[in-house]
Protein backbone atom coordinates (compact mmCIF):
# COMPACT_ATOMS: atom_id res chain seq x y z
CA UNK A 1 0.00 0.00 0.00
CA UNK A 2 2.65 2.47 0.99
CA UNK A 3 4.36 1.99 -2.84
CA UNK A 4 1.28 2.73 -4.32
CA UNK A 5 0.67 5.67 -2.13
CA UNK A 6 4.49 6.80 -3.15
CA UNK A 7 3.89 5.67 -7.18
CA UNK A 8 0.72 7.91 -6.94
CA UNK A 9 2.56 11.00 -5.21
CA UNK A 10 5.21 10.72 -7.50
CA UNK A 11 2.82 10.67 -10.72
CA UNK A 12 0.95 13.83 -9.42
CA UNK A 13 3.96 15.46 -8.58
CA UNK A 14 5.29 14.42 -12.09
CA UNK A 15 2.01 15.32 -13.67
CA UNK A 16 1.17 18.45 -11.96
CA UNK A 17 4.35 19.67 -11.62
CA UNK A 18 3.96 22.04 -14.74
CA UNK A 19 0.30 23.31 -13.13
CA UNK A 20 1.93 24.30 -9.99
CA UNK A 21 4.55 26.92 -11.91
CA UNK A 22 1.70 27.52 -14.10
CA UNK A 23 -0.50 28.24 -10.89
CA UNK A 24 2.40 30.24 -9.23
CA UNK A 25 2.99 32.11 -12.27
CA UNK A 26 -0.79 32.74 -12.94
CA UNK A 27 -1.13 34.01 -9.48
CA UNK A 28 1.65 36.54 -9.96
CA UNK A 29 0.25 37.46 -13.55
CA UNK A 30 -3.26 37.83 -12.28
CA UNK A 31 -3.39 41.20 -11.03
CA UNK A 32 -1.34 42.35 -14.83
CA UNK A 33 -4.16 40.74 -16.30
CA UNK A 34 -6.94 42.00 -14.15
CA UNK A 35 -5.49 45.20 -14.62
CA UNK A 36 -5.82 45.29 -18.01
CA UNK A 37 -8.60 43.68 -18.96
CA UNK A 38 -12.25 44.68 -17.52
CA UNK A 39 -14.44 41.85 -15.83
CA UNK A 40 -16.21 41.56 -19.22
CA UNK A 41 -13.92 40.70 -21.22
CA UNK A 42 -11.79 38.58 -18.77
CA UNK A 43 -15.42 37.08 -18.50
CA UNK A 44 -15.69 36.50 -21.95
CA UNK A 45 -12.16 34.89 -22.61
CA UNK A 46 -12.44 32.44 -19.60
CA UNK A 47 -16.17 31.24 -21.23
CA UNK A 48 -13.81 30.63 -24.09
CA UNK A 49 -11.22 28.68 -22.73
CA UNK A 50 -13.78 26.30 -20.92
CA UNK A 51 -15.94 25.94 -24.19
CA UNK A 52 -12.79 24.69 -25.87
CA UNK A 53 -12.37 22.00 -22.61
CA UNK A 54 -15.90 20.46 -23.36
CA UNK A 55 -15.90 20.94 -27.25
CA UNK A 56 -12.63 18.61 -26.96
CA UNK A 57 -13.82 16.29 -24.47
CA UNK A 58 -16.69 15.17 -27.65
CA UNK A 59 -14.15 14.85 -30.11
CA UNK A 60 -11.77 12.50 -28.01
CA UNK A 61 -14.60 10.93 -27.36
CA UNK A 62 -13.12 9.03 -24.73
CA UNK A 63 -10.15 7.36 -26.62
CA UNK A 64 -7.98 8.72 -24.06
CA UNK A 65 -9.88 7.18 -21.37
CA UNK A 66 -9.84 3.82 -23.69
CA UNK A 67 -5.64 3.55 -24.38
CA UNK A 68 -5.38 4.30 -20.79
CA UNK A 69 -7.95 1.45 -19.79
CA UNK A 70 -6.40 -1.40 -22.72
CA UNK A 71 -2.80 -0.13 -22.38
CA UNK A 72 -2.69 -2.16 -19.54
CA UNK A 73 -4.39 -5.48 -21.06
CA UNK A 74 -2.00 -5.73 -23.94
CA UNK A 75 1.47 -7.26 -23.29
CA UNK A 76 2.93 -7.09 -26.99
CA UNK A 77 4.58 -3.59 -27.60
CA UNK A 78 3.53 -3.58 -31.05
CA UNK A 79 -0.07 -4.06 -29.87
CA UNK A 80 0.34 -1.27 -28.17
CA UNK A 81 1.34 1.01 -31.03
CA UNK A 82 -1.33 -0.14 -33.39
CA UNK A 83 -3.49 1.34 -29.98
CA UNK A 84 -1.47 4.48 -30.07
CA UNK A 85 -1.64 5.26 -33.81
CA UNK A 86 -5.40 4.71 -34.26
CA UNK A 87 -6.31 6.88 -31.24
CA UNK A 88 -3.81 10.01 -32.39
CA UNK A 89 -5.17 9.35 -36.05
CA UNK A 90 -8.62 9.48 -35.33
CA UNK A 91 -8.58 12.81 -32.88
CA UNK A 92 -6.44 14.19 -35.41
CA UNK A 93 -9.00 13.58 -38.48
CA UNK A 94 -11.66 14.79 -36.44
CA UNK A 95 -10.29 17.80 -34.73
CA UNK A 96 -8.95 18.74 -37.75
CA UNK A 97 -12.18 18.57 -39.69
CA UNK A 98 -13.95 20.26 -37.09
CA UNK A 99 -11.81 23.31 -36.81
CA UNK A 100 -11.84 23.77 -40.90
CA UNK A 101 -15.86 23.67 -40.58
CA UNK A 102 -15.94 25.86 -37.77
CA UNK A 103 -13.69 28.46 -39.02
CA UNK A 104 -16.01 28.68 -42.42
CA UNK A 105 -18.86 29.90 -39.80
CA UNK A 106 -16.71 31.68 -37.74
CA UNK A 107 -19.24 34.63 -36.76
CA UNK A 108 -22.45 33.08 -35.99
CA UNK A 109 -21.01 30.58 -33.79
CA UNK A 110 -19.09 33.25 -31.65
CA UNK A 111 -22.71 34.55 -31.69
CA UNK A 112 -24.30 31.32 -30.33
CA UNK A 113 -22.02 30.68 -27.76
CA UNK A 114 -20.94 34.29 -27.13
CA UNK A 115 -23.46 36.44 -27.68
CA UNK A 116 -20.71 38.81 -28.97
CA UNK A 117 -19.54 38.62 -32.99
CA UNK A 118 -16.73 38.09 -32.84
CA UNK A 119 -15.42 35.75 -35.83
CA UNK A 120 -11.48 36.62 -35.30
CA UNK A 121 -11.75 35.25 -31.34
CA UNK A 122 -13.56 32.44 -32.38
CA UNK A 123 -11.13 31.09 -35.28
CA UNK A 124 -8.35 31.69 -32.27
CA UNK A 125 -10.81 29.42 -30.18
CA UNK A 126 -10.92 26.49 -33.10
CA UNK A 127 -6.81 26.86 -33.27
CA UNK A 128 -6.69 25.96 -29.42
CA UNK A 129 -9.62 23.60 -29.84
CA UNK A 130 -7.29 21.83 -32.08
CA UNK A 131 -3.82 21.91 -30.52
CA UNK A 132 -5.71 21.03 -27.07
CA UNK A 133 -7.46 18.00 -28.21
CA UNK A 134 -4.42 16.27 -29.74
CA UNK A 135 -2.15 17.42 -27.02
CA UNK A 136 -4.20 15.96 -24.85
CA UNK A 137 -4.04 12.55 -26.45
CA UNK A 138 -0.65 12.68 -26.48
CA UNK A 139 -0.35 13.44 -22.69
CA UNK A 140 -1.99 10.29 -22.04
CA UNK A 141 0.21 8.41 -23.89
CA UNK A 142 2.79 9.88 -22.02
CA UNK A 143 0.98 8.71 -19.00
CA UNK A 144 0.56 5.60 -19.49
CA UNK A 145 4.29 4.40 -20.50
CA UNK A 146 5.10 6.48 -17.54
CA UNK A 147 7.38 8.95 -19.06
CA UNK A 148 7.28 11.48 -16.41
CA UNK A 149 10.58 13.33 -17.47
CA UNK A 150 9.19 14.24 -21.29
CA UNK A 151 5.73 14.88 -19.99
CA UNK A 152 7.64 17.11 -17.50
CA UNK A 153 9.07 19.29 -20.06
CA UNK A 154 7.01 19.36 -22.63
CA UNK A 155 4.07 20.81 -19.69
CA UNK A 156 6.43 22.94 -18.87
CA UNK A 157 7.62 24.36 -21.79
CA UNK A 158 4.02 24.76 -22.34
CA UNK A 159 3.40 26.72 -19.59
CA UNK A 160 6.36 28.99 -19.67
CA UNK A 161 5.39 29.74 -24.03
CA UNK A 162 1.53 30.09 -22.56
CA UNK A 163 2.62 32.88 -20.00
CA UNK A 164 5.16 34.46 -22.04
CA UNK A 165 2.82 35.01 -25.09
CA UNK A 166 -0.48 36.07 -23.03
CA UNK A 167 1.58 38.72 -21.16
CA UNK A 168 2.76 40.41 -24.37
CA UNK A 169 -0.89 39.91 -25.93
CA UNK A 170 -2.66 41.02 -23.73
CA UNK A 171 -0.60 43.32 -21.45
CA UNK A 172 2.03 44.57 -24.23
CA UNK A 173 -0.09 44.96 -27.08
CA UNK A 174 -3.44 45.39 -25.63
CA UNK A 175 -4.57 42.41 -27.26
CA UNK A 176 -7.84 41.96 -25.23
CA UNK A 177 -9.97 38.86 -24.52
CA UNK A 178 -7.95 37.52 -28.17
CA UNK A 179 -4.62 38.30 -27.06
CA UNK A 180 -5.88 35.66 -23.77
CA UNK A 181 -7.20 33.25 -25.91
CA UNK A 182 -4.41 33.61 -28.46
CA UNK A 183 -1.54 33.09 -25.86
CA UNK A 184 -2.94 30.34 -23.93
CA UNK A 185 -3.23 27.83 -27.09
CA UNK A 186 -0.49 29.35 -29.87
CA UNK A 187 1.92 27.41 -27.38
CA UNK A 188 0.22 24.55 -27.19
CA UNK A 189 0.31 23.94 -30.75
CA UNK A 190 4.10 24.48 -30.66
CA UNK A 191 4.43 21.49 -27.96
CA UNK A 192 2.06 19.52 -29.72
CA UNK A 193 4.34 19.56 -32.89
CA UNK A 194 7.35 18.67 -30.52
CA UNK A 195 6.10 15.94 -28.88
CA UNK A 196 4.68 14.77 -32.37
CA UNK A 197 8.24 14.09 -33.23
CA UNK A 198 9.33 12.46 -30.34
CA UNK A 199 6.35 10.39 -30.31
CA UNK A 200 6.57 9.80 -34.18
CA UNK A 201 6.11 5.58 -34.17
CA UNK A 202 3.51 6.30 -31.53
CA UNK A 203 1.62 8.66 -34.15
CA UNK A 204 -0.56 7.69 -36.63
CA UNK A 205 -2.05 8.70 -40.07
CA UNK A 206 -4.92 6.10 -40.59
CA UNK A 207 -6.73 3.97 -37.80
CA UNK A 208 -5.95 0.16 -37.87
CA UNK A 209 -8.57 -2.05 -39.04
CA UNK A 210 -10.87 -3.37 -36.13
CA UNK A 211 -8.78 -1.39 -33.21
CA UNK A 212 -11.31 1.41 -33.37
CA UNK A 213 -14.74 -0.02 -32.36
CA UNK A 214 -13.39 -1.71 -29.15
CA UNK A 215 -11.79 1.54 -27.90
CA UNK A 216 -15.02 3.58 -29.15
CA UNK A 217 -17.44 0.57 -27.22
CA UNK A 218 -15.11 1.07 -23.69
CA UNK A 219 -14.59 4.88 -24.39
CA UNK A 220 -17.92 6.50 -25.76
CA UNK A 221 -19.79 5.79 -22.92
CA UNK A 222 -18.19 7.26 -20.46
CA UNK A 223 -18.21 11.09 -23.33
CA UNK A 224 -21.71 11.95 -21.67
CA UNK A 225 -21.42 11.58 -18.43
CA UNK A 226 -17.74 13.15 -18.67
CA UNK A 227 -19.50 16.03 -20.99
CA UNK A 228 -22.13 16.46 -18.04
CA UNK A 229 -19.78 16.43 -15.38
CA UNK A 230 -17.37 19.42 -17.25
CA UNK A 231 -20.46 20.96 -18.05
CA UNK A 232 -20.91 22.26 -14.62
CA UNK A 233 -18.23 24.08 -15.31
CA UNK A 234 -19.44 25.82 -18.12
CA UNK A 235 -23.26 26.24 -17.45
CA UNK A 236 -22.46 28.65 -14.58
CA UNK A 237 -20.13 30.71 -16.50
CA UNK A 238 -23.05 30.59 -19.83
CA UNK A 239 -25.51 30.94 -17.11
CA UNK A 240 -24.08 33.69 -15.92
CA UNK A 241 -22.80 35.34 -19.41
CA UNK A 242 -26.22 35.09 -20.59
CA UNK A 243 -28.12 36.10 -18.11
CA UNK A 244 -26.69 38.35 -15.48
CA UNK A 245 -23.85 39.90 -17.05
CA UNK A 246 -20.30 39.53 -18.51
CA UNK A 247 -18.88 41.21 -15.54
CA UNK A 248 -20.45 38.78 -13.29
CA UNK A 249 -18.91 35.82 -15.41
CA UNK A 250 -15.66 37.63 -14.91
CA UNK A 251 -15.76 38.12 -11.42
CA UNK A 252 -16.84 34.02 -11.80
CA UNK A 253 -13.95 33.46 -13.92
CA UNK A 254 -11.59 35.35 -11.01
CA UNK A 255 -12.66 33.50 -8.34
CA UNK A 256 -11.72 30.39 -10.29
CA UNK A 257 -8.75 31.45 -10.97
CA UNK A 258 -7.82 32.44 -7.12
CA UNK A 259 -8.83 28.49 -6.58
CA UNK A 260 -5.93 27.51 -8.40
CA UNK A 261 -4.55 25.66 -5.43
CA UNK A 262 -7.02 22.73 -5.19
CA UNK A 263 -7.61 22.65 -9.07
CA UNK A 264 -3.84 21.67 -9.42
CA UNK A 265 -4.45 19.36 -6.47
CA UNK A 266 -7.38 18.13 -8.14
CA UNK A 267 -6.06 17.69 -11.54
CA UNK A 268 -2.75 16.02 -10.47
CA UNK A 269 -5.12 13.51 -8.73
CA UNK A 270 -7.22 12.95 -12.23
CA UNK A 271 -4.19 12.14 -14.33
CA UNK A 272 -2.34 10.11 -11.88
CA UNK A 273 -4.96 8.09 -10.11
CA UNK A 274 -6.74 5.66 -13.68
CA UNK A 275 -3.15 4.55 -14.55
CA UNK A 276 -2.22 3.49 -11.33
CA UNK A 277 -5.29 1.96 -9.93
CA UNK A 278 -5.87 -0.18 -12.95
CA UNK A 279 -2.54 -1.37 -12.97
CA UNK A 280 -3.41 -3.04 -9.56
CA UNK A 281 -4.95 -6.05 -10.84
CA UNK A 282 -6.25 -7.21 -7.83
CA UNK A 283 -9.45 -6.23 -6.12
CA UNK A 284 -8.48 -6.58 -2.89
CA UNK A 285 -6.09 -4.85 -2.82
CA UNK A 286 -7.36 -2.21 -5.42
CA UNK A 287 -10.10 -1.16 -2.70
CA UNK A 288 -8.26 -0.88 0.40
CA UNK A 289 -6.01 1.82 -2.23
CA UNK A 290 -9.43 3.30 -3.14
CA UNK A 291 -10.13 3.90 0.67
CA UNK A 292 -7.34 4.66 2.04
CA UNK A 293 -6.49 7.56 -1.24
CA UNK A 294 -10.14 8.80 -0.73
CA UNK A 295 -9.70 9.33 2.92
CA UNK A 296 -6.29 11.63 2.69
CA UNK A 297 -7.78 13.16 -0.24
CA UNK A 298 -10.22 14.32 2.01
CA UNK A 299 -8.04 16.14 4.52
CA UNK A 300 -5.64 17.48 2.09
CA UNK A 301 -7.67 19.02 -0.04
CA UNK A 302 -10.23 20.17 3.07
CA UNK A 303 -7.33 22.16 5.07
CA UNK A 304 -6.97 24.31 1.68
CA UNK A 305 -10.65 24.69 1.09
CA UNK A 306 -10.80 25.66 4.58
CA UNK A 307 -7.47 28.18 4.07
CA UNK A 308 -10.08 29.60 1.51
CA UNK A 309 -13.33 29.74 3.47
CA UNK A 310 -11.00 31.54 6.71
CA UNK A 311 -8.63 33.61 4.46
CA UNK A 312 -10.59 34.18 0.73
CA UNK A 313 -11.04 37.80 1.70
CA UNK A 314 -7.71 38.99 1.90
CA UNK A 315 -6.56 36.73 -0.84
CA UNK A 316 -8.67 38.08 -3.02
CA UNK A 317 -7.77 42.13 -2.03
CA UNK A 318 -4.39 40.94 -2.81
CA UNK A 319 -4.32 39.42 -6.12
CA UNK A 320 -6.89 42.05 -7.22
CA UNK A 321 -5.44 44.83 -10.49
CA UNK A 322 -8.86 46.47 -9.75
CA UNK A 323 -10.83 46.85 -6.90
CA UNK A 324 -13.88 45.88 -8.87
CA UNK A 325 -12.87 42.35 -8.76
CA UNK A 326 -12.78 41.79 -5.12
CA UNK A 327 -16.47 41.30 -5.26
CA UNK A 328 -15.50 37.79 -6.48
CA UNK A 329 -14.78 36.88 -2.60
CA UNK A 330 -17.77 35.02 -1.52
CA UNK A 331 -17.86 32.73 -4.31
CA UNK A 332 -13.72 31.58 -3.64
CA UNK A 333 -14.75 29.12 -1.16
CA UNK A 334 -17.75 27.26 -2.94
CA UNK A 335 -16.14 27.40 -5.83
CA UNK A 336 -13.02 25.63 -3.91
CA UNK A 337 -15.25 23.08 -2.62
CA UNK A 338 -16.83 22.68 -5.82
CA UNK A 339 -13.53 21.45 -6.78
CA UNK A 340 -12.31 18.94 -4.14
CA UNK A 341 -15.64 17.28 -4.57
CA UNK A 342 -15.36 16.53 -8.25
CA UNK A 343 -12.22 14.81 -7.15
CA UNK A 344 -14.41 12.47 -5.06
CA UNK A 345 -16.39 12.29 -8.12
CA UNK A 346 -13.31 10.86 -9.89
CA UNK A 347 -12.94 7.63 -7.40
CA UNK A 348 -16.25 6.40 -8.15
CA UNK A 349 -15.78 6.92 -11.65
CA UNK A 350 -12.92 4.85 -12.26
CA UNK A 351 -14.60 2.18 -9.82
CA UNK A 352 -17.01 2.06 -12.75
CA UNK A 353 -14.22 1.94 -15.02
CA UNK A 354 -13.08 -0.91 -13.52
CA UNK A 355 -16.13 -3.09 -13.69
CA UNK A 356 -16.43 -2.06 -17.20
CA UNK A 357 -19.60 -0.34 -16.40
CA UNK A 358 -19.23 3.01 -17.42
CA UNK A 359 -22.43 3.62 -19.07
CA UNK A 360 -23.89 3.71 -15.16
CA UNK A 361 -21.96 7.06 -15.37
CA UNK A 362 -24.95 8.84 -17.13
CA UNK A 363 -27.89 8.70 -14.36
CA UNK A 364 -25.23 10.51 -12.20
CA UNK A 365 -23.83 13.37 -13.90
CA UNK A 366 -28.14 14.22 -15.20
CA UNK A 367 -28.69 14.42 -11.81
CA UNK A 368 -25.67 16.68 -11.05
CA UNK A 369 -26.84 19.11 -14.10
CA UNK A 370 -30.31 19.12 -12.85
CA UNK A 371 -29.33 19.83 -9.25
CA UNK A 372 -26.84 22.72 -10.94
CA UNK A 373 -28.98 24.49 -13.10
CA UNK A 374 -32.05 24.49 -10.40
CA UNK A 375 -29.59 25.86 -7.89
CA UNK A 376 -28.37 29.12 -10.34
CA UNK A 377 -32.06 29.94 -10.96
CA UNK A 378 -33.19 29.69 -7.51
CA UNK A 379 -29.07 31.21 -5.74
CA UNK A 380 -27.55 33.45 -8.47
CA UNK A 381 -30.13 36.18 -8.20
CA UNK A 382 -30.28 36.64 -4.37
CA UNK A 383 -26.52 35.72 -3.50
CA UNK A 384 -24.76 36.59 -7.20
CA UNK A 385 -21.35 34.96 -7.61
CA UNK A 386 -21.29 33.16 -4.78
CA UNK A 387 -24.73 31.52 -5.89
CA UNK A 388 -23.07 29.67 -8.73
CA UNK A 389 -20.94 28.39 -6.13
CA UNK A 390 -23.31 26.77 -4.19
CA UNK A 391 -24.38 25.67 -6.99
CA UNK A 392 -21.49 23.61 -8.31
CA UNK A 393 -20.95 22.43 -4.85
CA UNK A 394 -24.76 20.78 -5.04
CA UNK A 395 -25.03 19.40 -8.15
CA UNK A 396 -21.46 16.79 -6.97
CA UNK A 397 -23.23 16.42 -4.20
CA UNK A 398 -26.19 14.82 -6.23
CA UNK A 399 -23.29 13.76 -8.38
CA UNK A 400 -21.47 11.75 -5.49
CA UNK A 401 -24.60 10.44 -3.70
CA UNK A 402 -26.31 8.93 -6.86
CA UNK A 403 -23.11 7.55 -7.99
CA UNK A 404 -22.24 5.85 -4.55
CA UNK A 405 -25.74 3.75 -5.00
CA UNK A 406 -24.83 2.60 -8.71
CA UNK A 407 -21.34 1.40 -7.82
CA UNK A 408 -21.66 0.32 -4.45
CA UNK A 409 -22.18 -3.41 -5.96
CA UNK A 410 -19.86 -3.21 -8.51
CA UNK A 411 -16.67 -3.09 -6.28
CA UNK A 412 -16.52 -3.73 -3.04
CA UNK A 413 -14.57 -0.69 -1.74
CA UNK A 414 -14.22 -0.31 2.65
CA UNK A 415 -14.75 3.35 2.63
CA UNK A 416 -13.35 4.73 5.96
CA UNK A 417 -16.62 5.77 7.38
CA UNK A 418 -15.16 6.89 10.73
CA UNK A 419 -12.25 8.48 9.61
CA UNK A 420 -14.01 10.58 6.79
CA UNK A 421 -17.03 11.75 9.10
CA UNK A 422 -14.04 12.92 11.79
CA UNK A 423 -12.03 15.02 9.10
CA UNK A 424 -15.19 16.04 7.53
CA UNK A 425 -16.47 17.47 10.92
CA UNK A 426 -13.45 18.96 11.89
CA UNK A 427 -12.80 21.18 8.72
CA UNK A 428 -16.37 22.17 8.24
CA UNK A 429 -16.55 22.88 12.02
CA UNK A 430 -13.58 24.71 12.15
CA UNK A 431 -14.52 26.96 9.08
CA UNK A 432 -18.03 27.21 9.88
CA UNK A 433 -17.00 28.75 13.39
CA UNK A 434 -14.53 30.94 12.33
CA UNK A 435 -16.74 32.69 9.42
CA UNK A 436 -19.41 33.09 11.84
CA UNK A 437 -17.44 34.18 14.68
CA UNK A 438 -14.40 35.98 13.74
CA UNK A 439 -13.98 39.68 11.93
CA UNK A 440 -14.13 40.06 8.31
CA UNK A 441 -11.17 42.56 7.78
CA UNK A 442 -8.41 43.99 9.59
CA UNK A 443 -5.31 42.12 11.28
CA UNK A 444 -7.35 41.41 13.98
CA UNK A 445 -9.69 38.79 11.33
CA UNK A 446 -6.56 37.65 9.90
CA UNK A 447 -4.88 36.68 12.69
CA UNK A 448 -7.57 34.91 14.55
CA UNK A 449 -8.36 33.07 11.35
CA UNK A 450 -5.05 32.05 10.25
CA UNK A 451 -4.73 30.75 14.14
CA UNK A 452 -8.45 28.94 13.48
CA UNK A 453 -6.94 27.38 10.49
CA UNK A 454 -3.48 26.06 12.53
CA UNK A 455 -6.28 24.69 15.14
CA UNK A 456 -7.33 21.90 12.07
CA UNK A 457 -3.95 19.96 11.60
CA UNK A 458 -3.50 19.83 15.47
CA UNK A 459 -7.44 18.40 16.12
CA UNK A 460 -7.02 16.13 14.06
CA UNK A 461 -3.37 15.15 15.73
CA UNK A 462 -4.97 15.10 19.18
CA UNK A 463 -8.42 13.22 18.18
CA UNK A 464 -5.72 10.26 16.88
CA UNK A 465 -7.23 10.63 13.15
CA UNK A 466 -4.15 9.30 11.92
CA UNK A 467 -2.90 5.72 12.14
CA UNK A 468 0.46 5.32 13.61
CA UNK A 469 1.79 3.08 10.42
CA UNK A 470 0.43 6.14 8.53
CA UNK A 471 2.73 8.44 10.25
CA UNK A 472 5.48 6.09 10.42
CA UNK A 473 5.28 5.78 6.59
CA UNK A 474 5.01 9.60 6.33
CA UNK A 475 7.94 9.54 8.17
CA UNK A 476 9.97 7.18 6.08
CA UNK A 477 8.58 9.26 2.89
CA UNK A 478 10.06 12.49 4.78
CA UNK A 479 13.53 10.73 5.58
CA UNK A 480 13.94 9.71 2.51
CA UNK A 481 13.23 13.07 0.89
CA UNK A 482 15.76 14.84 3.30
CA UNK A 483 18.39 12.44 2.58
Amino acid sequence: MERLLRRLLASGVAYQAASVVSGLLALVTIPLYTGVLTRAEYGVAEAVLVFIILASILLRAGLGEAVVRMWFGEDDLEARRRLSRTVTATVLLASTAIALLGALVAGPLSRALLGVDDAVLMRIALLGLWAFTNLEVVYALLRVEERRRTYLAASLANVLLTVALTVVLVVGLDGGARGYVAGNYVASAIVLLALWWVLRDRIGLRPAPGLLAPLLRFGAPTVPAEVSVFALNVIDRAYLLRVESFAAAGLYAFAVKLATVVIIAVRAFQLAWPPLVHSVRDDERAGRFYAAVTTWYVVATGLVVAALFLLGRWFARLLAGDPAYVEAAPALPWVALGWALYGLVLVFTSIAGRAHATVRLLPAAAAGLAINLLLLVLLVDPLGVAGAGIALCGAYVAMLVTLRLLTRRLFAVPFERGRLALAVGVLAGVSAAGELALPTDGFAGLATRALALAAIPLLLLVTRFARPEEIAGARRLLHRRAR
